[in-house]
């Protein structure tokens, strides 16, 4: 059997540790396994790279992927056609596709429309796919996140400042409520349970009010403020390109001007992406990349591994891309509990 892997969307730790454990068991059992170059892009455009032992040795702690990744959607490009015949041509029985609900999505319509053998495996800093309890790459994205607001406490503290910290999260804010829990914040906007600045600059004040002369406001990127979305840059999903709407900073100026207090804002950006995985993420991309291998080898195509508990299980990728996992409110609560 000739198994492709290619890995779509935002880079993400653990992406390399998918693709030596999905390498790893193919080898195992005797078949071939070839790279995909850039995301869906590569199989437009034939791009492939031979994966043997050589090329997939020392993966686990490396951060990105070897493979390159892209946001090409062959359904906006009139490219699906160019993506099955380049598929049959390089002469591939099935494809690992590693990906978020943008990737997988794809994959997911392939397989509903063409029969398009592929297995899914839950790549999303954002922890928003469906059927899976987490994605890899979230643990990691925390992780960074924490220790940042864990920094600024110090100098928020000597300045008598309040400091906004905008991270990711587009449509959810599970890297907000996390990190913002983990790291003592005192505020957390998110776009699943928005509040009103003046409730948010109420809560900052009380703190003030209470001898404590500095604040911490965690945002996700995807938090609506009024007045402040730009829909005129659109990725091939039709996404907002974030990174040119600056919540963080609107906010900050928004805090600043409600309540006179000094307030400065750091945009974390990609550097929740960049580096090496965490231990739990290695582990867990590694599990994930073992049980995608398992189901091509199986045949059980249209599938997706998952995380239930603490068991590697399987799921349709019709389910796991059906709507997006947002953020309870009872996970909120446990937030909002330390506001103010």
């Amino acid at each position: 059997m000739k198994v492709g892997i290619l890995t779509g969307g935002g880079d993400c730790p653990g992406l390399n540790a998918v693709i030596r454990a999905v390498a790893r068991r193919c080898f195992e059992r005797g078949h071939e396994v070839v790279g995909i170059r850039a995301g869906w892009r590569g199989l437009v455009e034939a791009k492939f790279l031979p994966l043997g032992p050589r090329e997939t040795t020392g993966l686990l702690p490396r951060g990105g992927t070897i493979l390159g990744t892209s946001r090409t959607n062959p359904y906006t490009t009139d490219a699906v056609e160019a993506v099955l015949g380049n598929f049959e041509s390089e002469g591939l029985d099935a494809l690992v596709a590693v990906g978020g609900e943008d990737t997988l999505g794809v994959a997911a319509k392939l397989h509903a429309e063409h029969g398009f053998p592929v297995v899914g495996v839950p790549k999303t800093i954002d922890n928003d796919l469906s059927a899976t309890d987490y994605t890899f790459g979230f643990d990691t994205a925390v992780f960074i996140c924490t220790e940042a607001i864990d920094r600024l406490h110090t100098t928020a503290e000597s300045h008598n400042r309040v400091m906004v910290v905008e991270v990711m999260g587009r449509h959810t804010g599970w890297i907000a409520v996390m990190s913002g829990i983990a790291g003592g914040a005192d505020v957390i906007l998110i776009p699943e349970h928005p509040i009103s600045l003046d409730e948010a600059c109420a809560d900052i004040r009380h703190r003030h009010e209470r001898g404590k002369d500095f604040s911490i406001v965690v945002v996700s990127e995807g938090y609506e403020l009024e007045g402040l979305a730009d829909e005129s840059e659109l990725d091939e999903f039709g996404h907002v390109r974030l990174s040119e709407r600056g919540v963080g900073a609107r906010l900050a100026q928004e805090i600043e001007q409600r309540t006179g207090y000094e307030t400065r804002v750091t945009v974390l950006g990609h550097v929740q992406r960049g580096g090496s995985p965490t231990p739990r993420d290695r582990v867990l991309a590694t599990r994930y990349g073992l049980k995608a291998a398992d189901l091509v080898h199986e045949g059980r195509f249209g599938r997706m591994a998952a995380l239930q508990g603490d068991a590697i299980v399987d799921v349709s990728l019709e389910e796991a891309t059906a709507e997006l996992k947002t953020v309870p409110d009872d996970w909120y609560q446990v937030a909002r509990a330390f506001f103010g």
